[in-house]
This record gives structure tokens, sequence and C-alpha cells, in this order.
């Protein structure tokens, strides 16, 4: 099993974090949605949308194997 570096825990808290939020705004707009066409509620709707793909994309850039970028220096 590799080691994940530490930037990579943080972006997976805040993966953890935005699928929170999407859940809490769609229950919001659930609850402010009375069949009309409300403002409020498509806006809530928006932030379900952004919030998940915000959550998969720190989710999977946080599970990934990623390579050294660092220069490695020869020694002779």
């Amino acid at each position: 099993m590799r080691e994940r570096r530490k930037i990579q825990k943080v972006l997976m808290g805040i993966a953890v974090a935005c699928y929170v939020a999407s859940i809490i705004c769609a229950i919001v707009a659930a609850y402010l949605s009375d069949g009309t066409a409300n403002p409020a509620v498509a806006s809530m709707m928006a932030s379900v949308v952004f919030f998940a793909a915000t959550g998969i994309v720190l989710h999977i850039i946080g599970s990934t194997n990623l390579p050294s970028l660092k220069a490695e220096r020869e020694r002779t």
C-alpha cells in the first residue's frame, strides 16, 4: 500500500465536506419546493450539482497515485 501525501488527505476531507454540503442543499431544496418556480430552489439545486461535482473531482485527486515531481540530481 502506498503512502498518501498530506495534501491528498486534506483533499479527501474537503471532498467529504462537499458531499455533505450537497446533501444538505438537496434537503433544503426539497423543503423549499412547493411546486412553483422558486428561484431559491433553483439556486439550491445548482449548489447540489456544484458541490457534488467538486466532491467527485477532489475525491479522485485525493485517491490517485501521484508521481513525485521533484527533480533529482545525480551525485558523482
